[in-house]
């Protein structure tokens, strides 16, 4: 057996016994988060009816009432937020080095939810199991697999209460949001709320400069940078960018793609491969700031950066209509800079 295999079963091993007192009723009371009050729920008290939803998975979640306690991967806390929801846990990252919120986890206040990790492969399956939670939600990028749900306690977390995919790949983002409504309205989010209507509204007006501003023929690239390579995303399996190029946006598409289809990898070298009007970069943490892509001598020389149209690329927007009438209003005040230049 390997040491792999005898770390997992480990790992199941120990969660098992908690769950077992779980079980029998003998768990510690959850803990609140620092700042967390009664409201830390979802947007109201769970009925005494059943509950279902079927996620895109196909898995259809059966329920005696309404899951109340919900933990829920941070892009997917973020999306619940906006429209109502309020997750008491969250995985996945939150907080940055120096404490501040992460822009990943949208407008969900981290000091009223617990952390259960905030880098890849951490999850705290013991303090997940003494929170006694009634609901996991996670994104998908490949269906079947949540996203930042570990590996190797997959198993045990799955034990402990029903989980829900929410996929992307493939999907615009229209029908991620509509799916992440889907979810919220089940929960006991009301959709009609100010807010939501409200985002709703902007949102629809975005997309409606976006259409104008796609007639005009910009040429927009999507990257993301790394020390030694420059990533090409393709289009198709970011909901985000589908739904830029649905509304007519012309995107670039790499001429071949890495295994996994989500990019083509560059080195900096033939970082000018494909001609842009626009370059927009990943703006995520872990992406290579544009102050250090410019020191790439080949990306600095690109038409676009000479320009100045290089713009960051939101790519963990929450799937929500505020999280998408945030990033297109401005994604489209950009592109109009760009295209008022040109």
């Amino acid at each position: 057996m390997s040491v792999s295999r005898r770390g997992f079963l480990a790992v199941a091993g120990g969660a098992g016994a908690l769950l077992a007192l779980a079980a029998c009723g003998q768990a510690a009371p959850a803990p609140a988060a620092p700042g967390a009050g009664s409201s830390a729920g979802s947007s109201s008290a769970a009925p005494a009816g059943p509950w279902t939803f079927t996620d895109d998975r196909g898995k259809k979640i059966d329920l005696p009432r309404r899951p109340a306690r919900v933990v829920a991967q941070v892009g997917s806390a973020a999306a619940l937020w906006d429209f109502g929801v309020r997750p008491i846990a969250i995985f996945g990252p939150h907080r940055l080095k120096s404490g501040e919120r992460d822009p990943q986890v949208g407008n969900v206040d981290i000091t009223k939810v617990t952390g259960l990790g905030n880098v890849w492969d951490e999850f705290n399956v013991e303090q997940y199991i003494s929170l006694q939670p009634e609901l996991l939600v996670s994104s998908m990028y490949v269906k079947g697999t949540l996203w930042y749900v570990p590996e190797k306690s997959k198993d045990t977390i799955e034990q402990v209460a029903p989980t829900a995919g929410i996929m992307l790949t493939g999907q615009s983002a229209t029908q991620v949001i509509e799916k992440y409504a889907e979810l919220a309205r089940s929960l006991g989010a009301d959709l009609d709320a100010p807010e939501v209507s409200s985002a709703r509204t902007r949102f629809e007006a975005a997309n409606g400069e976006l259409k104008k501003i796609s007639e005009t023929g910009l040429k927009v690239l999507m990257m993301s940078g790394g020390p030694d390579t420059m990533w090409v995303v393709n289009p198709p399996e970011y909901p985000d960018i589908k739904h830029l190029t649905e509304t007519g946006l012309d995107v670039v598409t790499p001429d071949k793609v890495d295994d996994g289809g989500f990019f083509q990898s560059l080195s900096w070298e033939n970082a000018d491969k494909y001609d842009a009007d626009v370059i927009l970069y990943d703006s995520r943490t872990q992406a290579l700031k544009l102050e250090e892509m410019m020191k790439k001598p080949t990306f600095a020389k690109l038409p676009a950066v000479r320009a100045g149209h290089v713009y960051p690329w939101r790519a963990e927007a929450p799937f929500s209509y505020q999280g998408y009438a945030d990033y297109l209003e401005e994604l489209v005040a950009n592109l109009k800079k760009a295209g008022e230049a040109s």
